[in-house]
């Protein structure tokens, strides 16, 4: 999010996914809360948070502070609309949150929207979530969908979505072998523990596959039940959008082979998530190097890299939304790995991966996989798949996008040789930066934008792994060395390389 540091040079500014600038003079010139903010706040707040400049004009691409006179009229309606549950779902903003700015001895507002946590959204407008209810998307405010609106509207009362009784799912639904295949898994983790003869049903109760509802009495398969060990027919009735896609693709990308290996539910196999994990895993690992260790007198074939993997898979599965659009996706090339789920992320991606905290989408499939030593406990996955990634030296980002579907992505890349140079440890934000003052940086900008001009300053930080304050230093830089200029408006122009002559 922006900071006070960018306000010092107009020059740095540009409209993007978390900042807005609006001139907010008001009929009478003094200043007002413009009507299009509150889609800005809904949008920011759906999102990733952002900041709102007030008092700021933008024309053609080029900013000029035009102030605002009455800067405590505006403070006083922002927040008696926040307050207004006729007008805006939820308050998300605090005194600290508004700020006056001084630009060129003039006066504007700078508004700091939060992201609303899962429990707070949709951050909806007029009182009616459907048809008011807006996202961030580039530099624009996006109008949801009715459902996706039922769907954060479901997020914000379901703490797990894989607890439900399926009606009318029982033990038919069920691959049998897979079931078996688990449990022996069980026993040898767990030697000697009590649940190891009971019966199947008994078993699935224990381990959270079957359930009875105290109140109403139902009782029956879960959803994590039918997911982990189900047939593929029975699954996709109970989920109609669930898909998992394992893919290995060759290293060149225009090639008219599209993979040289896939694993997708075909009818060859049972299609639930136990024997994807087991078919998966053995494909994800089955190449990689492990050096010669000894423990004793035992060769220990087990790295960091190998854990990391491992914890990766089980984490897109135990966090995948298995009504959302998206698919489970799986991929392995020569450049590295990635790992997508349906559904956007329910805690920010500094918190994720700096551990301590975790709000698992399917906590019945979390606790399956910790009991047969697969996943960490909560909070604790994606330091571990970091650390483990990162202690080789390789690099690794995490995000989330709602295009075109709602989906979180980790990318897990191998360090080329040629980049070791250039690559160095980052903070939690910024997982696979460049040292921002390097020289290769502006390059790395340049060559992005001889590829795509109306690449934005976001997508280039996403693109290279560095924040977007980082972006906006280079682009200044390269701008004063004429490398680089912008043609046309910050929203409609795009990026013109300027060729150095030799």
């Amino acid at each position: 999010m922006i900071d006070p540091y960018h306000l010092e040079d107009l020059s740095l500014l540009a409209e993007s996914v978390d900042l807005e600038c609006k001139l907010a003079q008001g009929q009478d010139g003094k200043g007002e809360v413009p009507k299009d903010f509150w889609s800005t706040y809904s949008a920011m707040a759906n999102m990733h948070g952002g900041v709102v400049l007030l008092g700021v004009r933008e024309k053609a691409g080029v900013f000029s502070v035009a102030g605002i006179a009455n800067v405590e009229k505006i403070r006083t309606d922002l927040f008696n609309t926040l307050n207004n549950r006729a007008k805006v779902s939820m308050n998300l903003l605090t005194d600290k949150d508004v700020t006056a700015v001084t630009m060129e001895g003039k006066t504007v507002l700078m508004i700091r929207i939060p992201a609303a946590t899962r429990k707070q959204k949709p951050v909806y407008l007029n009182g009616q979530p459907l048809g008011n209810t807006y996202r961030r998307l580039h530099e624009g405010d996006r109008s949801c969908d009715d459902e996706t609106v039922k769907r954060m509207l479901a997020e914000q009362l379901e703490d797990s979505h894989d607890t439900r009784i399926l009606n009318k799912f029982g033990l038919q639904d069920l691959d049998i072998e897979s079931l078996h295949a688990y449990r022996n898994a069980f026993a040898v983790h767990r030697p000697g523990h009590p649940w190891i003869d009971v019966t199947d049903i008994d078993f699935l109760r224990l381990i959270g596959g079957w359930r009875e509802h105290r109140t109403s009495g139902e009782t029956g398969l879960t959803a994590a039940g039918l997911l982990m060990f189900g047939h593929w027919p029975s699954i996709v009735e109970a989920f109609p959008l669930y898909f998992l896609d394992y893919q290995e693709r060759p290293a060149d990308q225009d090639s008219q082979t599209r993979w040289l290996d896939r694993v997708v539910p075909d009818g060859s196999w049972s299609g639930n998530l136990f024997d994807f994990f087991r078919r998966v895993i053995r494909k994800l690992t089955a190449d990689l190097k492990v050096p010669f260790v000894l423990k004793g007198d035992t060769r220990i074939d087990d790295t960091p890299v190998h854990q990391a993997l491992r914890e990766a898979l089980v984490n897109t599965l135990i966090h995948a939304d298995y009504s959302d659009r998206a698919s489970v996706l799986v991929v392995k090339q020569p450049a590295g790995f990635v790992f997508r789920n349906p559904g956007m992320m329910r805690v920010p991606v500094e918190q994720a991966l700096h551990g301590g905290a975790s709000d698992c989408r399917n906590r019945t499939l979390h606790q399956m996989f910790l009991f047969i030593n697969l996943g960490e406990r909560a909070g604790s996955g994606l330091p571990k798949i970091r650390a483990g990634w990162e202690t080789a030296g390789n690099i690794m980002r995490l995000f989330d996008s709602c295009e075109p579907f709602d989906q979180t992505l980790l990318e897990m890349d191998w360090v080329q040789p040629s980049l070791t140079d250039s690559i160095e440890s980052s903070p939690i934000s910024s997982p696979i930066g460049s040292p921002i003052g390097s020289p290769k940086t502006g390059e790395k900008i340049l060559q992005q934008l001889r590829e795509n001009p109306q690449c934005s300053t976001q997508q280039l930080g996403d693109a290279l792994g560095i924040s977007k304050r980082a972006v906006l230093k280079q682009i200044e830089k390269l701008k004063q060395q004429g490398r680089l200029a912008r043609i046309g408006s910050a929203k409609g122009g795009h990026w013109q390389v300027l060729e150095q002559k030799p």
